[in-house]
């Protein structure tokens, strides 16, 4: 019996205009689940106009498809597009997210260690389906090809006739149309393969342009106060960068669970009403320690204007930054910083990642050496998703049954809050602990800290998990952050600060906005760009002890929108 091999079986063939247009009718259909849903939605009872919209849609994916069906080009092309919407369709189907540039962004600057929790076995099964197998299947077929000139005129009346087609489809219902997008700007952001390949060249168009980016100093006059300079002893904060807290879960703000026990024991002033300033922390984490309010802020103007760990230096302060995340994005770069993950042998660690109460033996450590007025910065991993069950040891293990998968969709709702839950009691205990800590030292030292979340997180609500979401169309979730302080005894006497002050006034708006001018004024640093109505503290601060020294200069809210604009 004769043995048929591979070799032997004959490839199908067909034309080069009929591959394009089954590729469209794939990528539309097969790998935007997402975007068809919301546009169901969007569209409402509209559903001859949605009909018209993914008729016109095709049409375009096809006329874009068309240019490309050359020789030695159509294949890679057509593979190309079906791995990168397979690829994005899954993050968009299991997590409902939006690959844009944010999200880009994020995934380039992550870690192996933090990306290994998205490499699931469902994520394999969805490429290999949507992705690797018509992706063979074009690799495989026979592509018949016209003669050049041929090709070039039946190509051009193609495109031609299907540009002509989608643009008759629009026009016939314009004003509905430009209603949906116009309102529902992420709609073709979710649209594969285009949403991601877009929001990938815009990422690698803004990082060219900043290839010679020169950093503009900032806060060049600062020195610190009379108020610092008397305290007798040195004033150490703490500024804890919190990871994927949200607001909603910690108990301080009102949750039913009791996820804050240690912070109510001691006390801590807390900010009910705070919000982010992005929903990532490539975004957000730069946004926090920039001069810039969100309504002004840009990662350009960030990327080239010194930030707030830069300003404090020019004071004199001793600023230090730790780090148990994926790095400072570039805050840190000019100072002094150490990636706590790169213990070697610590049971606190594991496969390059490390719970939060790393922190605490080099803290107390620390804090037995320091004679100068120091802030030291605690990056957290906090509660980074979608492996939440990593983030907290067995201790804390409180709420159960708790999701024990990356693989959300494989837990239901009640476990993934569980589990999300007894991070947000870890981040209590280590907050509790720096607090305690500070508080053991507090016969030589003068110590706070203060804590705020880069951003919040989805646990599924309206079918969207983890965070990144454009922040036009974000949900409370996700920019809905904890603010957090504490102040030791010594601190208060030496500074000044009346927390009963403090308490009175948590329930006053906060955001990102205000975390550099409040940590210049923990540090009584004074200068130009200092602005003391967006300092959180300012208000509680005692005047004989917030006196201003001579060469003092406040500035009123609205002049710090654009405080380098002379300089870039």
């Amino acid at each position: 019996m004769s043995v048929l091999t591979f070799s032997r079986i004959r490839r199908p063939e067909i034309g080069s205009v009929a591959l394009c247009a089954i590729a469209a009718a794939y990528l539309l259909l097969a790998t935007n689940n997402t975007f068809w849903t919301h546009a169901d939605r969007y569209f409402g009872t509209s559903k001859t106009s949605l009909l018209f919209f993914g008729a016109a849609l095709y049409l375009a994916l096809f006329s874009i498809l068309i240019p490309m069906s050359v020789k030695y080009l159509m294949k890679p092309a057509l593979i190309f597009f079906i791995l990168v919407s397979a690829s994005a369709s899954y993050f968009a189907d299991a997590f409902g997210v939006i690959v844009d540039r944010d999200m880009i962004g994020s995934a380039v600057v992550t870690t192996p260690a933090e990306s290994s929790h998205l490499l699931t076995g469902s994520l394999a099964q969805h490429l290999v389906v949507y992705g690797l197998v018509p992706a063979l299947i074009v690799a495989w077929v026979k592509v018949r090809h016209r003669r050049f000139l041929q090709k070039f005129v039946v190509n051009f009346l193609f495109v031609t006739a299907a540009l002509f087609a989608a643009g008759g489809l629009v026009y016939s219902n314009f004003a509905t149309y430009a209603y949906v997008l116009r309102e529902h700007t992420d709609l073709m952001k979710r649209f594969n393969p285009t949403g991601p390949i877009i929001a990938a060249a815009r990422y690698g168009l803004s990082t060219y342009r900043e290839r010679n980016l020169v950093v503009q100093p900032l806060g060049t006059d600062a020195h610190q106060g009379g108020r610092i300079a008397q305290s007798g002893k040195p004033v150490v904060v703490i500024v804890v960068a919190g990871e994927t807290a949200r607001a909603m879960n910690f108990s301080l703000n009102g949750y039913g669970r009791e996820t804050n026990p240690e912070l109510k024991a001691l006390g801590a002033v807390n900010y009910s009403k705070t919000t982010s300033c992005g929903t990532a922390t490539a975004v957000s984490l730069p946004c926090m320690f920039s001069v810039y309010p969100r309504a002004d802020y840009s990662d350009w103007k960030a990327r080239s204007t010194e930030n707030l760990v830069n300003v404090l230096t020019h004071a004199g302060v001793s600023v230090t930054w730790w780090d148990n995340n994926t790095g400072s994005k570039g805050i840190a770069d000019l100072i002094s910083f150490a990636n706590m993950t790169k213990q070697k042998n610590s049971p606190l660690c594991h496969k390059g990642e490390c719970l939060d109460e790393i922190f605490l033996g080099e803290l107390d450590r620390k804090l037995s050496a320091t004679t100068r007025n120091s802030v030291i910065v605690l990056h957290q991993l906090g509660s980074h998703g979608p492996s939440y069950y990593l983030r907290y040891p067995e201790a804390y293990r409180r709420f159960t049954p708790d999701c024990r998968t990356p693989e959300l969709m494989r837990c239901t709702t009640a476990e993934i809050v569980n589990a999300y839950d007894n991070t947000i009691l870890y981040t209590d205990h280590v907050l509790a602990s720096v607090a305690k800590l500070l508080e053991k030292h507090q016969d030589r030292l003068a110590g706070a800290m203060i804590y705020m979340s880069d951003h919040g997180e989805s646990l599924g609500e309206n079918g969207i998990y983890l965070h990144g979401a454009p922040y036009a169309i974000a949900p409370e979730e996700q920019t809905r952050i904890p603010f957090i302080a504490w102040f030791s005894k010594s601190y208060q006497a030496v500074m000044g600060v009346d927390t009963g002050c403090l308490a009175k006034e948590s329930d006053q708006p906060r955001s990102h906005d205000n975390l550099f001018h409040t940590v210049l004024g923990m540090m009584d640093v004074e200068t130009k760009v200092y602005n003391r109505a967006l300092d959180a503290f300012a208000s509680c601060t005692r005047p004989d002890a917030g006196k201003a020294a001579p060469g003092y200069h406040a500035v009123d809210s609205q002049s710090i929108v654009n405080p380098v604009s002379g300089l870039l």
